[in-house]
This record gives structure tokens, C-alpha cells and sequence, in this order.
């Protein structure tokens, strides 16, 4: 069998008559062509590149797939559990903590306080997400989680300003601050696990199950307070009752740090870190290498400011729905406290569940399309959302907060898949603790504070409304710049699928797979020195057949 290519076949062998790769029937232009000398970069043959094959691609394991959605998912809904109960008794905890007060000063405390949290957040992030990316994931989550139990519980056995004066409110304060350092590694972190673990396929619905966990985290603790409310009278719930739900924290933190410490790292990430401890002296320069904090705003700052702008689009109309709701529906107006925390509830729950099912619509059309849906619906429903509720009547109420759980639904579905997709391996922590949490703390959880003082400001009820429209126009033009991620593997990461049979169709199919760049995956190794000469070509060809390529293996294509 002759080992060359016939002349008349692309890509044939070419040199001048008696030259290795020549024959006496050489087109004359191929004999042309081949008298001019190897010029590197020159217009050729396809070069030859890193192909992917089997043992690159990561098939999940179920059952740590499950571990590690349970791990973060009851992480997550324990903080938002916190948000939740301290949401529903804002109210209560400005007349025990600032008892002279007027109620909108005492509201306004409140509120205050819940946006200290998010002033320590940034800190946390940075500092937290800088250790996940050489520590571990898993570690940080743990000790993330264990100072948010302790801290929550600790809220619920401190003496109020009728016992303790002054000290009361900021020892609150402090404790709102330690809440905020560990939860500022809790979601960048959650998130940056669960997308490591999820299949690129369906990661947009596995991610999704993280931010379904954190409302519903918010739904339990407002249902708590509101059966509190109606079970247990006024007076008893303003001197001991509402320390109840800040109490139960600690054993339900309990229960989810032993869930989180049955959780491993990555296979992403382990295999990140085997290849920093064996190229430890290259690390420093190299770009998959975990980054210091300048060198992660230099290096990534398009992606920390796209990140910044989504996040505080979301969140603004996620903690408008959640934190805000009780005290605008009371304070602003009219309804009793226990009709305020109760009209949002089967809200949450609704918009909960379908989260999982924006998920799956994002692995479908794209990340992109989803967020343009949210950020448009944000922009369009809101003022007809607090129209309604203005309207005062129950069932116009009801509208009012379903109408702005659509966007909220459509953004948190997907901030979990999108935003760490914007992050090689190696800084996905970091750059997640950073945008996010900078973000949050601007824009997201302090905007029941800029809300309540828009509306004392204005005198108009509309005012939160207006404010949520802005912001959605915000992450629309933030949407614009987004990559596309859905389907694709992680930046840093090799593609990653459930199955074996998934894994040998993914590599039998990668020269048509559009979400597949070698150039991505493989880096350097995609590059070679120079253009194949066309007796390099033939060689090649040689090469593939030798190592059992398929009897139908096409020529390589002219470039």
C-alpha cells in the first residue's frame, strides 16, 4: 500500500521529480510551489493541533453531582434563611434596639443595620475568595458556613437597648458585620463549586437549584416569622418571641455544615492545583495561575465590571421582592405586619420553583437571551408592579408582587451559570467574591434602605419602582458584553458531560461542535511553529494512519 496521497487527491505530496514526496507526475505547479522555501507563516497546509480525546473530558459522578448540589444548596439556603427572618422583623427589631425613636427612624436603623452586612461583604469576598482559590472550596464554605450559624445565633441571645442601652445597637451592628465577612465567601464560593461540578449541558438548570435553595432559604425563614405572628401575641413576640428564629439557627447550621463536609473539591479545581504544584516556579507568570488582587482587576476588570452590573441589577429587584416587601407593604402602605409578611409568601414559593425551569430554558437558547428577557421585564413590569400594590387591595397586591418576581426569576436562574463562566479556574473564587459582593453591597442589599429613603424623600409611594427600572436598564447594556457560556466548557476547564457514551460522542464529533475551541481548551499546546510545508502534509497523514486513524479520515484541508 502506497503510504502517500495520490496527486490528485487535496493535500497529495509535492517536491520536483526524484525528491523525496515527488513523482515524474507532479502538476507544475506543484513543482513551483515546492521550489520556494519554508517561509514560517506563510498561507498552507492546516496545521496540526492538540485534539481532544477521551481521558480530557470529565465525566460527573452521580453521586458526588448530588453531594455537591445538597452541600451548597443547604449553605445557601441557611444564609438566606438569616435574610428572611431579619427582613420580616425589621420592624420589631428597630423598637427593641432604638426604642425612643420615631417609626421611621426606627425603620430606617433597621434597614441600616441589614445594609451594614453588605459593607463587610466585599472584604469577605476578596479575602475568601483568594483562599478558595488555593485552598480549597470546600474548606472556605465550611468555615463560611460556621460563622454564619454562630453569628445569626448570637443575635438571638443579645439583650436589647432596655438592658443594655447604647451597646445594643452596635454590638448588633458588629455581629450584622461578621454576617456579612463570611457570607461574602458564601455564594461566590457556592456558586463557583456547583458550576465546577455541573455537566456543560445542564449547567445552567444545576446552578440554577443553588438560587431555588436561597429563596426558598428566605421563604422558610419569613414563613417561621409569620406563624410566630399569628400564633403568639404582640407583646410576647416584642420581648422574647422574636429572638426565636435567630435561636434555631445554630442547630439548622448544624445540620448543614455536616452536609457541607461531606462534600470534595472539584475535579476542575484539583486538577488546577496539580498543575500549579508541578509548574510552581511558572506560576507567576502564568495566566491559569491564581491571581493577587491587583492582578486580578488588570487582568480581568471587562469581566469584574460586566459581573458588577448584572449582580446589581438582579439583586436589586431580588431584595426589592424579599427584604423590602414586609417593610413597604406595612410602613408605606398600610397593611399590618402579619398581612405584609404574608402576602410575599406564596410569591416566593411560586417563583421559587420555577427557577429550576429558567435554568433549563438558558441551557436551551443561551444565557444571553434569558438575561435580555429579565432585564427588558425589569424594566417594563416595575412600575405597573407598585402601581398595583398602591392599588391597596389584596388581590391587586398578589399581581403587583408576581409581576416583579418575573424578572428576579429570570436574572437569579441564571447569575449562577453566567457569572463564573466569566473566570478561568484558577481566579473563579476570587474574581466571583469581588463583583459580586462589591456589587451586592453597593446596589443589592442596601437597596431596602435607598428605597425606603427614596419614598421619605419623594413622599411618592413610586419612587422603589422607579429605582428597579434604572437599574434593570443597567444589566441590560451589561447583558450586550456578556459571553455566551451555555453548553460551553468553563475557561480553564475541560469539557465535562454525564456519561461515558456523552464523553466518546463529544470527541467523535469535536471537528462540528461549535462549542468547542481547541484554541481554549488546550492553549499553547493548540499552536504549532510555522504552516505545514506540503511534505510535512503527507508525513502527517502518515502519522494518523499509523496510529489507527479512521479508514475514512479526510484529508487535512487547505488553510
Amino acid at each position: 500500500m502506497n503510504d502517500s496521497a495520490s496527486p490528485s487527491e487535496p493535500g497529495a505530496p509535492t517536491g520536483a521529480p526524484g525528491q523525496p514526496g515527488g513523482s515524474e507526475g507532479s502538476h507544475p505547479a506543484q513543482n513551483s510551489a515546492s521550489e520556494k522555501p519554508r517561509k514560517a507563516g506563510a498561507k498552507g497546509f492546516a496545521l496540526p493541533r492538540r485534539r481532544l480525546e477521551f481521558d480530557d473530558v470529565t465525566v460527573v459522578e452521580d453521586s458526588m453531582l448530588k453531594r455537591a448540589i445538597g452541600g451548597t444548596v443547604v449553605g445557601n439556603l441557611m444564609e438566606w434563611y438569616d435574610v428572611g427572618v431579619y427582613g420580616y422583623l425589621a420592624v420589631v427589631i428597630g423598637k427593641m434596639f432604638l426604642p425612643d425613636a420615631s417609626p421611621t427612624a426606627q425603620n430606617l436603623f433597621s434597614l441600616g443595620v441589614f445594609a451594614t452586612t453588605f459593607i463587610a461583604r466585599p472584604l469577605g469576598g476578596i479575602v475568601l475568595g483568594q483562599l478558595g482559590d488555593r485552598l480549597g472550596r470546600q474548606k472556605i464554605l465550611a468555615f463560611t458556613l460556621l460563622m454564619m450559624a454562630t453569628a445569626t445565633f448570637l443575635i438571638g441571645v443579645l439583650p436589647d437597648a432596655t438592658v443594655i442601652g447604647w451597646v445594643a445597637p452596635i454590638a448588633l451592628i458588629v455581629l450584622k458585620l461578621v454576617q456579612g465577612f463570611s457570607t461574602g465567601g458564601e455564594y461566590a464560593g457556592a456558586t463557583t463549586f456547583i458550576t465546577e461540578y455541573a455537566p456543560d449541558k445542564r449547567r445552567g438548570f444545576f446552578a440554577s437549584l443553588l438560587d431555588m435553595g436561597s429563596y426558598f432559604g428566605f421563604a422558610i425563614g419569613a414563613a417561621f416569622v409569620s406563624v410566630l405572628q399569628l400564633t403568639l401575641s404582640e407583646d410576647f413576640i416584642e420581648g422574647f418571641g422574636w429572638r426565636i428564629p435567630f435561636l434555631v439557627a445554630l442547630p439548622l447550621g448544624a445540620i448543614a455544615l455536616w452536609f457541607r463536609l461531606k462534600i470534595e473539591d472539584s475535579p476542575t479545581f484539583q486538577a488546577a492545583q496539580d498543575e500549579q504544584h508541578e509548574a510552581e516556579d511558572a506560576a507567576a507568570h502564568d495566566a491559569e495561575a491564581p491571581k493577587g488582587l491587583g492582578s486580578l482587576l488588570r487582568t480581568y476588570w471587562r469581566e469584574l465590571l460586566v459581573a458588577f452590573i448584572l449582580v446589581a441589577a438582579a439583586n436589586t429587584l431580588g431584595y426589592a421582592l424579599t427584604s423590602y416587601m414586609p417593610t413597604y407593604l406595612t410602613s408605606t402602605l398600610g397593611y399590618d405586619a402579619v398581612h405584609g409578611n404574608l402576602l410575599t409568601l406564596p410569591v416566593l414559593v411560586v417563583m421559587s420553583a420555577c427557577i429550576p425551569l429558567v435554568g433549563m430554558l438558558s441551557d436551551r437558547i443561551g444565557r444571553k437571551k434569558v438575561l435580555f428577557i429579565a432585564s427588558i421585564s425589569g424594566m417594563v413590569l416595575s412600575i405597573p408592579a407598585f402601581l398595583l400594590m398602591m392599588h391597596g387591595a389584596v388581590w391587586s397586591t398578589l399581581m403587583g408582587l408576581a409581576l416583579l418576581a418575573v424578572p428576579v426569576a429570570f436574572f437569579v436562574a441564571n447569575l449562577a451559570s453566567s457569572l463564573p463562566a466569566l473566570f478561568p479556574t484558577a481566579s473563579r473564587y476570587g474574581g466571583m467574591g469581588i463583583s459580586y459582593n462589591l456589587a451586592v453591597a453597593l446596589f443589592a442589599g442596601t437597596a431596602p434602605f435607598y428605597m425606603e429613603a427614596l419614598v421619605a424623600i419623594t413622599g411618592s409611594p413610586l419612587a422603589p419602582g422607579v429605582w428597579v427600572v434604572l437599574t434593570s436598564a443597567a444589566g441590560l447594556i451589561a447583558t450586550v458584553f456578556l459571553r455566551e457560556s451555555a453548553g460551553r466548557p468553563l475557561p480553564g476547564a475541560m469539557p465535562s458531560v454525564m456519561t461515558d457514551e456523552e464523553a466518546h460522542e463529544l470527541v467523535a464529533g469535536q471537528d462540528e461542535n461549535p462549542d468547542l475551541d481547541s484554541s481554549d481548551l488546550f492553549g499553547d499546546e493548540a499552536k504549532v511553529e510555522g504552516p505545514l510545508h506540503p511534505d510535512d502534509h503527507a508525513d502527517e497523514q502518515r502519522r494518523r494512519r499509523e496510529e489507527g486513524g479512521a479508514p475514512g479520515d479526510k484529508p487535512m484541508a487547505p488553510a
